[in-house]
C-alpha cells in the first residue's frame, strides 16, 4: 500500500507538475497501488478488471506468485552483474531458451531493456548486414518505438510528427498495411487481388532492391488498431523479399509470447522471419527486450557495437526465463487461443446489435473493437471511444483505445473465466450506454488517449 496520503486529485495534479508531457497520456484516473492477476486496486481500494495487461505487458497478470518468488530468491543472491564485461548464468539460460522457442538454427541473441531499443538494434544490425543500402521499408500505421530509428520507420500519425521534428535516421518509405476494413487503396477485399502486395513490389522496384536495408513489420498491427492481415499476405510478400535477399524484421514486442494464441504472431501466417524482436511481456513487468536473428545479421556490426550496461541483468533475466516456463507449464498459448475465440464470438454478436460497433478483429487475446459514428459511413468514432472508456472505468473496467477509435482488448492470458465474462458484461453495457446517449460530452475532456 502506498504511504502517500494525498487525494487522487492531488496525485494527478502533482503528476502534471513533474512529468514531461512527451512521456505519457491518460485514459482513466486509476491510481494503482496493488494488483492481483487480472485486477488492479486503486488508492481507495476499488478493484478494476484490467483488459489492457498494462499495455500488453502483464501476460501472467499482476504479481504472479511464481514470479514474485523468483524475484525474492534472485534478489537475495545477485541483483546485478553485467554480462557485457563478464558472465552471469540467468542471462545464458534465458538466451538459450529464447533460441529454442524459434526452432531456427544458427541464430543469435541480443538482450536489451525495451521494445523500442530492440527494434532500434534490429534496424542497425540490418543496416550493418546491408551496409551499402539506405532505405528502410515499413508499413503505414505501424509503431516500432520511440528511438530515432524506430520513430523514423513508424507509421502512426504521432511518430510521423516526431520524425519530422527530430529528423530522419535513415531514409524510410512506407507501404499500406492490409487494413481490409479501411483499405488504404480504396479497394474491396473480395476483388482487390492483394494489391497491397503489388504496391510493395512496385516500391522496391522504384527505389532499387539493392538499396533496401530491410522490411520491418508487425505480424498483427498493434497500435495502428489491432489489424489482422489476410492469411496469404506475408507469404506473398516473402517471395518478393527473398528474391532480392531483403531481410524481414518481425516486431513481436506486442504479439509475442502467447498473446495471439501462438508463441509468435508470425506463426499464424506461414512465413519465416530473419530477425524477431521481443519486449513488453518478456519480463512480466520488469524492463527487458531481446533481438533474435540469423547469425550473419546479428554479427554484422563490430564487437560491442550495441550494448547496454544493464542488459542481461541476472534478476530480470531469471524472471524472463520463469515467465516463459510458466507460459509452457500452464499451456497459456492454447488458453489464449481458446479464450480469444470466446471473446470474438461475443463481440461479433455485439457488433450485429450495435450501430456504433463497426468491426471486431483479432487473434487470441489480442482483439480490437472499432467504434464508428455509424456502420454505413464508417466515420471513426473518436468521441464514442472516449465515452466508452470512461463509462467502463465508472463500472470497474480499465480499457484503452488505439488509433483514436479502436478499443484494445488484451487481458492477461491468466484471466479467470468468470472475470473475463464480467469484464465483457461491463464493456457491452458501456457501449450500449454510449450508443443510447447515457454518457455526456463532459467526459470527453477527461480522456486523452492517443
Amino acid at each position: 500500500m502506498s504511504l502517500d496520503r494525498s487525494t487522487p486529485n492531488e496525485i494527478i495534479a502533482r503528476y502534471e507538475k513533474v512529468f514531461s508531457r512527451v512521456q505519457r497520456t491518460s485514459y482513466a484516473p486509476v491510481i494503482a497501488v496493488r494488483g492481483r492477476n487480472s485486477r488492479v486496486f486503486d488508492v481507495s481500494g476499488k478493484p478494476y478488471i484490467d483488459f489492457t495487461s498494462s499495455a500488453a505487458v502483464t501476460n501472467l497478470g499482476y504479481c504472479d506468485p511464481e514470479i514474485v518468488k523468483v524475484i525474492k530468491e534472485q534478489a537475495e543472491e545477485l541483483i546485478h552483474f553485467t554480462f557485457i564485461y563478464g558472465y552471469n548464468i540467468p542471462a545464458l539460460h534465458l538466451a538459450e531458451e529464447l533460441l529454442s522457442l524459434t526452432g531456427f538454427k544458427n541464430w543469435r541473441v541480443v538482450l536489451g531493456l525495451s521494445g523500442s531499443d530492440a527494434n532500434e538494434g534490429a534496424l542497425m544490425l540490418a543496416k550493418g548486414f546491408r551496409r551499402n543500402s539506405n532505405v528502410l521499408v515499413s508499413h503505414l500505421g505501424s509503431f516500432h518505438g520511440c528511438c530515432v530509428g524506430t520513430t523514423t520507420v513508424s507509421g502512426v500519425d504521432l511518430s510521423v510528427k516526431v520524425a519530422e521534428a527530430v529528423g530522419p535516421w535513415l531514409k524510410s518509405v512506407k507501404v499500406p498495411y492490409p487494413y481490409c476494413y479501411r483499405c488504404p487503396l480504396g479497394l474491396s477485399p473480395g476483388s482487390c487481388r492483394m494489391s497491397c502486395v503489388e504496391s510493395v513490389k512496385t516500391l522496391i522496384d522504384d527505389v532499387g532492391p539493392e538499396n533496401v536495408v530491410a522490411l520491418i513489420t508487425e505480424p498483427i498491427q498493434g497500435d495502428g488498431g489491432i489489424i489482422v492481415p489476410p492469411e496469404n499476405y506475408f507469404t506473398q510478400l516473402e517471395k518478393i523479399l527473398r528474391k532480392h535477399g531483403i531481410p524481414v524484421i518481425v516486431d513481436e514486442v506486442q504479439t509475442g509470447l502467447g498473446r495471439t494464441g501462438r508463441w509468435f504472431g508470425y506463426q499464424h501466417f506461414s512465413f519465416r522471419p530473419d530477425v524477431i524482436t521481443l519486449g513488453k511481456p518478456l519480463g512480466s513487468g520488469l524492463p527487458i527486450s531481446a533481438i533474435l536473428g540469423r547469425e550473419d545479421i546479428m554479427n554484422s556490426l563490430p564487437d560491442f557495437a550495441y550494448s547496454f550496461t544493464l542488459a542481461g541483468n541476472p534478476l530480470i533475466a531469471r524472471v524472463a526465463l520463469r515467465t516463459i516456463q510458466i507460459i509452457k507449464e500452464r499451456d497459456l498459448v492454447r488458453r489464449a487461443e481458446r479464450l480469444g475465440e470466446v471473446v470474438l464470438s461475443r463481440l461479433r454478436r455485439l457488433r450485429d446489435e450495435c450501430s456504433i460497433v463497426g468491426d471486431v478483429r483479432g487473434k487470441g487475446l489480442m482483439i480490437g473493437l472499432e467504434l464508428v459514428k455509424d456502420k454505413e459511413s464508417k466515420v471513426r468514432g473518436f468521441e464514442e471511444a472516449k465515452k466508452v472508456v470512461w463509462r467502463a472505468y465508472e463500472l470497474g473496467l480499465f480499457i484503452m483505445f488505439l488509433s483514436g477509435n479502436v478499443l484494445r482488448i488484451q487481458p492477461p492470458l491468466t484471466i479467470e473465466e468468470d472475470v473475463l465474462e464480467e469484464g465483457l458484461n461491463i464493456l457491452e453495457k458501456s457501449i450500449k450506454d454510449v450508443e443510447e446517449g447515457r454518457v455526456g460530452d463532459d467526459v470527453l475532456a477527461r480522456v486523452r488517449g492517443w
